[in-house]
């Protein structure tokens, strides 16, 4: 029998990423650091909810600079030495990302949020985690001045013995019905690969088959004649067009999850713009900075409920519900977030979420690649 994997998770949030990882059957979380306190709140009602035991090594509700301190660095590396000598044992995290984000801040490194990029990167120099996963926005990746510093990030990781290779994704590929791509960087340290005689490219990069898991091609998806725009019209019914992908679709997400009837389907922002501007919208025309209206029938735009980015249910007069935001993040139907949440806290843990087909695909795909 093949053992588990032991996860330390950062930036943990409402927990997307960690559920994707434990519900493959082939890892644990046994670590978790998120610094907001709420955030925290709903990961551990969510997972209690869902019959999920808490993390052996507790939560840690605390700026993951602090772990960067001699003492609270010594702990940690005692927690993960511990943790090793029984499993493999990785770090996975995404710092916020709306420094590296074109459509956000856009101010890199030097950014309070650009700034978490390094401390994770440190973290994991000073820890020596058996691997480590990476995600940010693309931002980080195809601008070019946040590249040099991404770039750097990973020389500092290849001089602490890490092997490493990179994607961008996009969540559509694992079965995410929204338009959000990624770049995701996975290290494996030196002894790893050699212990375990992992496949390795030419020098220091790792040979990892990125596809494996995937559900659908890009390539396919964009070809595809998915509807652009029809009339709002409240409360309308509209058969689903021929030749689409309906895995892909808002409503097929909507029906599998049941929002109508989800503990959160109640919970969404009421209208302050009046009704007028509500039901002037066209459904699917979300090419707007801050009013988009989802198309039933096609995927949504990037799970993005802050700036002011407001996305509008396809056929009633209202945003959509945080339980319609969970079903677009691809969470099971069974996951909810306590009702007495703020609004604002529910929807920003979720758009700043790594989506669950996505987290389950690469974790499928990481474990085969560790076991092969």
């Amino acid at each position: 029998m093949e053992k588990k994997i032991n996860i330390f998770s950062f930036f943990a949030g409402a927990g997307f990423l960690d559920l994707g990882f434990e519900s493959t059957g082939h890892y644990d979380i046994v670590y978790v650091n998120e610094f907001n306190k709420t955030f925290n709140d709903i990961y551990r009602y969510s997972r209690e909810k869902l019959g999920i035991v808490p993390p052996t090594f507790g939560h840690h509700v605390e700026n993951i600079g602090d772990l960067l301190e001699a003492a609270n660095m010594k702990q940690l590396r005692k927690l993960l030495r511990e943790s090793q000598k029984q499993r493999i044992t990785g770090f996975i995290g995404g710092p916020p990302c709306p420094d590296f984000s074109i459509a956000g801040k856009n101010l890199g490194k030097d950014g309070n949020n650009g700034k978490l990029s390094e401390v994770y990167c440190e973290v994991i120099c000073k820890a020596k985690p058996d691997f480590f996963l990476f995600e940010n926005v693309k931002g980080l990746y195809q601008t070019q001045r946040h590249r040099a510093y991404f770039e750097l990030l990973k020389g500092r990781l290849r001089k602490r013995g890490y092997f490493l290779t990179e994607q961008i994704i996009n969540a559509l590929e694992y079965g995410a019905p929204q338009d959000r791509e990624r770049i995701i960087l996975l290290g494996f340290h030196k002894d790893l690969t050699k212990n375990l005689s992992l496949r390795k490219k030419e020098g220091d990069v790792i040979d990892f088959d990125w596809e494996r898991y995937k559900l659908f091609n890009m390539t396919n998806i964009r070809t595809i004649n998915w509807p652009d725009t029809d009339m709002y019209e409240e409360g309308s019914m509209r058969e689903m067009p021929l030749g689409i992908i309906p895995e892909l679709s808002v409503q097929y997400w909507w029906d599998m999850n049941s929002v109508e009837t989800h503990p959160n389907a109640k919970m969404f922002f009421k209208p302050k713009a009046g009704l007028p501007r509500f039901q002037s919208i066209a459904e699917g025309d979300d090419k707007k900075k801050c009013f988009k209206r989802l198309h039933r029938w096609r995927y949504s735009p990037t799970a993005a409920y802050g700036n002011n980015e407001v996305h509008l249910h396809p056929f009633e007069s209202r945003r959509i519900s945080v339980a319609e935001a969970l079903a677009i993040q691809s969470l099971p139907r069974e996951y909810e977030i306590p009702t007495t949440v703020a609004l604002s806290d529910a929807f920003k843990t979720i758009g700043n979420g790594v989506p669950y087909m996505v987290a389950k695909g690469i974790a499928n795909n990481l474990f085969e690649y560790l076991n092969r």
